[in-house]
C-alpha cells in the first residue's frame, strides 16, 4: 500500500480522485488522538486542552493523561495513488457525544478504537453508534503494552458485533498499524457500496 510521506505530502497529488471522509471514535483514552497523528500527512489539528479539576467526577481519570479533546482532531493519509482519506477525531467523554451526528455528516464509515482493559467502555459508544447512525463500522483494538492479547474473535463476540464488521488489532503508534485498520474500514464501506477496493 502507497502513502504519501515526503514533505510536499501536505499537497494532493493530481492523481487523488477519491476523497473519503472518516470518523475515529472510541471511549476516553483510548488512542483516537495517538491514530489520527501516526497516520496523518499534514500537520494534525488538535483541539486538546488540559484536564481540571472541573472534570472530577464527570470524566474518567486515565492514569498519567492529563490532556483531552474538546472538539475534534483532524488529519488526512492517502491511500494508495488516488484515494484520500480525512480522518475526524472525536471526543471520547458521553458529555461531548452530541457533536458526533455533525461530525459524521458526510462520513464514509467510523472506525471504533477500543481497548481491552476496560472494554465495557466500548459498549456504549457502540449503543451510541447502532441508535444515531447506519455507517459502516470497523473496530480496531489499540494493543497498548500492559493491555491483556485476546483473539479477534473473541473481541467480536465480547462485542456482539456482526459476522461482518471488520475487527483488527495492532498498536496504533505504529503508522503502518493505523493505517491496516483504516484500510480495513474503507474496504468494508466499500463492499457495502459495491464500489470496488483500496489498492494495496
Amino acid at each position: 500500500m502507497g502513502s504519501a510521506t515526503s514533505e510536499d505530502a501536505r499537497h494532493l497529488s493530481a492523481d487523488v480522485d477519491r476523497s473519503v471522509k472518516v470518523l475515529v471514535v472510541g471511549a476516553y483514552g483510548v488512542g483516537k488522538t495517538t491514530l489520527i497523528d501516526a497516520v496523518s500527512e499534514i500537520p494534525m489539528l488538535r483541539t486538546e486542552e488540559q484536564i481540571t479539576t472541573a472534570s472530577v467526577g464527570v470524566d474518567p481519570r486515565r492514569g498519567a493523561k492529563d490532556t483531552t479533546t474538546v472538539a475534534m482532531d483532524f488529519g488526512r493519509v492517502t491511500l494508495g495513488a488516488s484515494t484520500a482519506l480525512y480522518l475526524f477525531g472525536t471526543p471520547g467523554q458521553r458529555r461531548f457525544w452530541d457533536l458526533w451526528a455533525g461530525l459524521a455528516d458526510g462520513a464514509v464509515g467510523v472506525l471504533v478504537l477500543v481497548d481491552t482493559r476496560r472494554l465495557e467502555d466500548s459498549f456504549e459508544v457502540l449503543d451510541q453508534l447502532e441508535e444515531h447512525s447506519r455507517l459502516p463500522v470497523a473496530v480496531v483494538v489499540n494493543q497498548f503494552p500492559d493491555s491483556p492479547r485476546h483473539p479477534d474473535p473473541e473481541v467480536r463476540r465480547a462485542l456482539d458485533l456482526p459476522p461482518e464488521t471488520p475487527v483488527v488489532s495492532g498498536d496504533v503508534r505504529e503508522r503502518p498499524h493505523a493505517v491496516a485498520a483504516l484500510v480495513a474500514l474503507v474496504e468494508h464501506a466499500l463492499r457495502r457500496q459495491g464500489a470496488g477496493s483500496v489498492a494495496a
